[in-house]
């Protein structure tokens, strides 16, 4: 072909090494614009810059201020509520760790309640037993070994799948979207996908974290609102409110005093004020925090991820301190290793591992791209996991403690009240003196002596037991009312907290704990709808940030109507769990299938300046694929066996209720699973059917070959991410220039970049029906 011809033709390998001589070897003479440009020179050791398409400008990509706050933002998102009333629950459920000696238990006795599948939030499915609603395990039944299977399934999937989102966030420098066009334009409705299901979550958890704040906001007085049965008066008498004297009064007031619950979800009931407002203030801190990208979130994170954590130590030490405590932990870390052979117990530490890590969701690839790609990410992984699972293991020990100090309470109290029904048989001769023991004195029984008398009298009185109405009285009894969700935060872990000297201290804390892990959270679900969209679409991100909390605000006013409990209970059973499974595992085959798994080792040492080890190759290859697509299996096989339904809180006999949705309900369920994952198939059969029209300059404007742009240099204003090539110039090192370079144009407001924020090779070749496509 002319070398003065419109188009030039070369061979160039896979591994291609563009030098300054390349680069003007494909010079067209006919281009004003690119002879206009000037060649720029950037040292290595300076930031990437951004260019936004028909600007002149040069933006530089936000940067981590430091390591610390970077591996803060990382602790921060996967750090959330789910580790301090989601772990503790599978911990208590399926038992501790190592096994002591003599332990054994009947596991045909297991009680197995029926419960939602849930993700890093919360579940709802608990079932009214006394005072507090729980899913109640016989005490054979709860006993296992969680924390090893959890361990092994976050060495299997969990850190291997979390370093590698780290790690193509960081080579590709961009978010959810560009990153999964880099990789393969027919996939890149994967960060779509991905950026719809963090809408979903954040639109229902910031409603958490407007629960908390409300309680916040209560905790401020003394004694605490929830600390006793409000009193009711009419005309001729006072008497105690009927829903709560058949409840407690920490259940009260969270379904009627804060809620102020419907009955069901058809009955909407218009809008609770109390709730609008604190969700409002949610949605303005998240806005205010993210305003600024990075930069703003960056330095919240110190408090936001450090505060936590002071709490939880906090409360350990106070924990400890409180009789009983020892009870709780003791029973926590009572396992029984045979119940690991149960599939229920793996799926439900893989669906933790999967969920406690943020893997899908977007913001862990977003918070990585704004780091320097000789970052080691791998040390990253490590960390943040282990992190996690100690920071899992801190709230489980706190909740134990104080759960065991709550027990302890119930348990004094039933040992007096029943061992005053005692000396009223005695009195009545229902029971016989002799068979009390000389030594027992009612009037200061302890809890050991009351099991001897009750254990005494149920031998004799064999037949008439069941009719005399004594109890037990075991703490393990309270022990094993394993309680999740809101039901440990705001219930349980609230009527505890009255017990406390100084309960308003331990209350401010514990909620501004529990808004401190929400806005970690949130800031990085937020951050993985913002950065994709930013870089996709090169809006302004403070205006983008306003109008996406907006939105969401509006929209999750459903969630503070009356009947917004239940709404909160449908998103979270049914917008992310399988969306995620999904798009996880399309992120799996994308890397190694598609890019390639050689070729991604290759991009890892080059980065990391050292080789991976081949354990990860094996992982991402072989085993946690097969894992991952096990998991969804299970999950949707747990989907189908579970009715679909919610806890209705019925006002008349103060119990939750299971209620079936509604016709239309299920259409909602259905709907958001469908939308959450109908961006993968689309951009699909967009890229595949070239449905889009080449000339408009748009993203299927873009041909994909061998991993580098073709592209008609008329028509430049298109997707700065989806404008790709396999080695940029920053990343190859040319045989002559040990430096980055790229091209700053002087003249045209036509820009071709490449995905990591650098100018590109130039204009390549385009019109080439005989070069052949890449697996890209």
């Amino acid at each position: 072909m002319p070398k003065n011809s419109k188009v030039v033709k070369r061979e160039l390998d896979d591994e291609v090494i563009e030098s300054v001589k390349d680069l003007l070897s494909n010079e067209d003479s006919s281009d004003d614009a690119f002879k206009k440009s000037e060649l720029m020179v950037d040292d290595q050791e300076e930031k990437d810059v951004d260019v936004e398409e028909g600007s002149d400008v040069e933006d530089e990509r936000p940067a981590w201020n430091s390591k610390l706050q970077y591996i803060l933002a990382q602790v921060g998102f996967s750090v959330g509520l789910g580790n301090v009333w989601r772990f503790p629950y599978l911990c208590q459920k399926n038992g501790g760790g190592t096994k002591p000696e003599g332990s054994s238990g009947d596991l045909n006795n297991q009680k197995n309640q029926h419960f939602s599948l849930v993700i890093k939030v919360v579940d709802w499915d608990t079932e009214e037993l006394g005072s507090v609603p729980a899913l109640v395990q016989s005490s054979s039944g709860i006993q296992g070994a969680y924390l090893v299977p959890y361990l092994i399934l976050l060495l299997i999937i969990g850190i291997p799948l979390f370093f590698l989102e780290l790690a193509v966030g960081q080579r590709i420098r961009r978010g959810s979207i560009g990153v999964w066009n880099y990789i393969s334009p027919k996939l890149g409705g994967i960060g779509f996908a991905s950026c719809v299901v963090c809408f979903f979550v954040a639109l229902y958890y910031n409603v958490i974290i407007g629960w908390s704040l409300f309680y916040f906001s209560q905790s401020f007085q003394h004694p605490l609102p929830w600390d006793q049965c409000p009193l009711v008066k009419n005309a001729s008498h006072t008497f105690v409110e009927p829903e709560c004297e058949k409840s407690s009064a920490t259940t009260y007031y969270w379904y009627r005093e804060a809620l102020n619950i419907s009955s069901s979800l058809s009955e909407s009931g218009g809008l609770n004020w109390k709730m609008t407002i604190c969700l409002l203030a949610a949605w303005v801190m998240v806005c205010l925090a993210m305003i600024k990208g990075i930069q703003s979130s960056g330095k919240i994170m110190y408090f936001s991820s450090l505060f936590p954590y002071v709490v939880l130590l906090c409360f350990l030490i106070r924990g400890l301190l409180l009789n009983g405590s020892v009870d709780g932990i003791r029973h926590m870390f009572t396992p029984k290793l045979e119940i690991m052979l149960e599939p229920k117990v793996w799926r439900e530490a893989a669906t933790q591992v999967f969920f406690a890590l943020g893997l899908g969701f977007g913001g862990v690839i977003a918070f990585s791209s704004y780091n320097k790609r000789d970052n080691n990410c791998h040390f990253d992984a490590v960390l943040v996991s282990f992190i996690n699972f100690f920071t899992s293991v801190l709230a489980t020990l706190v909740v134990f403690a104080v759960l065991g100090f709550k027990a302890n309470i119930i348990n004094e109290k039933c040992v007096t009240q029943n061992s005053e029904k005692i000396l009223k048989l005695l009195k009545m001769g229902n029971l016989s003196q002799d068979m009390i023991p000389h030594h027992i004195n009612f009037s200061s029984i302890t809890a050991e002596d009351y099991n001897l008398v009750y254990d005494i009298i149920q031998k004799v009185k064999e037949e008439q037991f069941d009719s005399l109405g004594l109890k037990s009285c075991q703490i393990e009894d309270e022990l094993d009312k394993a309680v999740q969700g809101t039901g440990l935060a705001f219930i349980a872990f609230t009527e505890a907290m009255t017990h406390f000297p100084a309960s308003p201290f331990w209350s401010v804390m514990f909620f501004l704990m529990l808004v401190n892990l929400g806005l970690g959270s949130m800031f990085g679900t937020i951050e993985g709808i913002i950065t994709p969209i930013v870089d996709t679409f090169k809006v302004r991100k403070e205006i983008l940030t306003v109008i996406c909390c907006l939105v969401a605000f509006f929209i999750g006013l459903i969630f503070v109507q009356r009947s917004g409990n239940y709404f909160v209970t449908m998103f979270d059973d049914y917008s992310a769990t399988l969306p995620l499974l999904i798009v996880v595992i399309l992120e799996n085959i994308a890397v190694i299938r598609i890019y390639g798994i050689d070729k991604f080792m290759e991009d890892l040492k080059d980065m990391l300046g050292f080789s991976p080890s081949q354990y990860y190759y094996y992982m991402w290859k072989y085993v946690s694929p097969f894992v991952l697509l096990c998991l969804l299996v299970a999950s949707i096989v747990q989907m189908g066996l579970s009715p679909p339904g919610y806890n209705a809180w019925i006002e008349d006999t103060a119990m939750e209720e299971f209620h079936s949705y509604p016709t239309w309900g299920m259409i909602v369920c259905i709907s958001l699973m469908v939308l959450a994952i109908l961006p993968v198939p689309i951009v699909f059969m967009v890229r595949r059917c070239n449905l889009i029209d080449d000339s408009s300059g748009s993203l299927a404007s873009v041909s994909y070959k061998r991993g580098r742009i073709i592209k008609e240099p008329v028509n430049l204003e298109g997707d700065n991410t989806s404008l790709i090539h396999g080695k940029s110039p920053s990343e190859v090192p040319s045989p002559n220039f040990g430096k980055n370079i790229y091209r700053k144009q002087t003249g045209s407001p036509t820009l071709d970049t490449a995905p990591n924020g650098r100018y590109g090779i130039g204009y390549l070749m385009a019109d080439m029906p005989d070069m052949p496509e890449s697996d890209l």
